[in-house]
């Protein structure tokens, strides 16, 4: 097949750029970067790439599901075409020779979608959004710590050392200094964006030590998810360069809080372009309510999208180290206790922080999910429970505490697997199940320590 539809567009852009090679990518379920590199030349007259259909029922450790968790799919692994998206074509600022970098969608070769695809899953969304004249708008923001380089996974990670020479020992949200202490890789990571022309807006320094935030400007749920992406791998890059890593794990160090992905959500009026969750007297809209009902109701199912990993667990579990991470689906106004934070705003800018993810998870699934449980709030006309005013935390863990139960409940809330996709959620589980069960023949330093002598 041929790339005619979009080759004139794609050759401009490499004309324009001078591009003599091009990294094809492609978002697996747990948001690892697949794909090939071609010369420009080869890519731009040598057809589509291709890869097999197998990759999205790959582990995070390389591994696949046991047959029994896969009967539903076809072992032929067939061939897939990388479709690019000609509004998702970034620069690579590190290449020493002018690369591109292009996310794709993936197509069999008989035209039709790969379901499996997490950003096939959130353009599934989308379209349901855009039949109702809906057009939903987000503003993630992604937190990750900076860590010093480490090559022994057994060996607990520690914060990195700054431009003082020190490392970083005590909490300090908010800080400028305690961001100066790393300005000459953020000026690299800045420039690099700038390159890509992500849309950053903010940085900050978190609650835990080397913890950072960067929040993202409101926009295309797709086009941020995109970028969302590009940003991880840029973060990486620009780490390795100054010598030290950039880690999103939910939680990468026992006595430091846990890194989110806050995800601020609003829908618009496609002809009008005014925001459905104010009302005309300028109060929060039944629509928004609705919305608020539809989270609260199915996000306990919609954890294993948000949360994907055993390590996602760490964050929510209520402790001293566990900062200011909600385990809950309750709402308030700016209040940070509840899953559910709605800013102060002008009704214009009414909108609904999603606080429940963790930065380890997939933007494209994250957004997917969250607007997916809004929307069968908004149809099914979910009422949402009054919102909290105080601390929330006193009503305890209203979500799965580990990632077996949460995968139980996202298989038994089939409007939610319908929505998202029935093949979608069917190779998802497996997926995670597999990882579930590998991460469960390895035996802890914990284990070894207490029980080795003891029991």
């Amino acid at each position: 097949m041929s790339n005619s539809h979009v080759e004139p567009v794609l050759k401009d852009w490499f004309d324009a750029h001078g591009i003599t090679e091009v990294e094809c990518l492609v978002s697996d379920q747990t948001g690892i970067l697949k794909g090939k590199i071609i010369p420009a030349k080869k890519y731009l007259n040598g057809g589509r790439p291709r890869l097999p259909d197998s990759i999205f029922i790959q582990t995070v450790t390389g591994g696949y599901p046991d047959d029994e968790d896969i009967r539903f799919w076809n072992p032929a692994e067939r061939d897939m075409e990388l479709v690019p998206d000609p509004d998702a074509i970034y620069l690579v600022p590190w290449a020493e020779d002018a690369t591109a970098q292009i996310i794709h969608d993936c197509h069999y070769l008989t035209g039709e979608p790969v379901e499996l695809s997490p950003r096939h899953v959130l353009k599934r969304v989308l379209e349901l959004y855009e039949s109702r004249g809906w057009i939903p708008v987000v503003a993630p923001e992604v937190e990750f710590y900076l860590v010093k380089t480490n090559t022994d996974s057994d060996y607990p990670l520690e914060p990195p050392i700054g431009r003082s020479g020190r490392q970083e020992s005590s909490r300090q949200s908010f800080s400028i200094d305690a961001v100066n202490e790393f300005d000459p890789l953020f000026e690299e990571m800045y420039d690099y964006c700038d390159a890509m022309n992500l849309d950053l807006d903010t940085l900050i320094h978190e609650e835990g030590a080397g913890q950072m935030e960067v929040n993202f400007q409101h926009g295309d749920p797709l086009t941020l998810a995109d970028q969302v992406v590009i940003f991880k791998r840029t973060l990486r890059e620009t780490a390795l360069r100054h010598g030290m890593y950039a880690t999103f794990m939910a939680k990468p160090m026992a006595n430091e809080p846990g890194s989110s992905m806050h995800i601020h959500q609003s829908v618009v009026d496609k002809e009008s372009r005014r925001n459905l969750f104010a009302g005309d007297d300028g109060q929060p809209s039944r629509l928004f309510h609705h919305f608020i009902g539809g989270l609260q109701q199915y996000l306990p199912a919609a954890m294993p999208m948000l949360a994907p990993n055993v390590n996602s667990y760490r964050r929510l579990i209520r402790s001293e180290h566990s900062g200011s991470a909600p385990v809950n689906v309750e709402w308030g106004l700016d209040n940070r206790t509840v899953g559910l934070r709605v800013p102060v705003a002008e009704p214009e800018a009414t909108r609904v922080e999603n606080r429940l993810a963790g930065a380890d998870a997939n933007p494209y699934l994250v957004m997917a999910a969250s607007l997916a449980c809004g929307y069968l709030g908004m149809l099914g006309q979910v009422d949402a429970r009054p919102p909290v005013v105080g601390s929330a935390w006193s009503g305890g863990n209203k979500l799965p505490d580990d990632i077996g139960p949460a995968l139980d409940a996202l298989h038994d809330c089939k409007p939610l697997c319908d929505l998202l996709g029935e093949r979608f959620a069917n190779s998802y589980l497996a997926v995670k199940r597999a990882e579930h069960r590998a991460y469960f023949q390895v035996i802890s330093s914990w284990e070894r320590e207490h029980l080795l002598l003891r029991v």
